[in-house]
């Protein structure tokens, strides 16, 4: 009985572990998609949707690296996050084997 508790309140106590592991991936990925987008266009900027004097191409080239990056940089920070959680307790923080929320 206690050690269902325990898994029912896992993924509460997991919640500001994973809030800031997400902030810290984000603030990473920024970081690397401003580095990628230098050596893939030498620019400093990168054109974003309202950026009247870019193209299409250009603009969906940004966007589409800019959420790889994103994504993959988000998946390692949850994973490891759960790793570490599960390493420590034992008991996986998600309530379910399924995807994110």
């Amino acid at each position: 009985m206690a050690k269902d508790k325990k898994k029912a309140k896992l993924p509460l106590v997991y919640k500001p572990v994973g809030f800031a592991l997400g902030w810290a991936s984000g603030a990473l990925a920024g970081l690397a998609f401003r580095t990628a987008w230098k050596a893939i266009r030498h620019e400093d900027d990168a054109p974003d949707a309202l950026d009247k004097d870019r193209g299409w191409g250009e603009v969906l080239l940004a966007a589409a690296v800019q959420g790889a990056l994103f994504a993959v940089a988000r998946s390692v920070a949850d994973r490891t996050g759960a790793k570490a959680i599960e390493r420590s307790t034992g008991v996986w923080p998600a309530r379910t084997n399924g995807g994110r929320d």
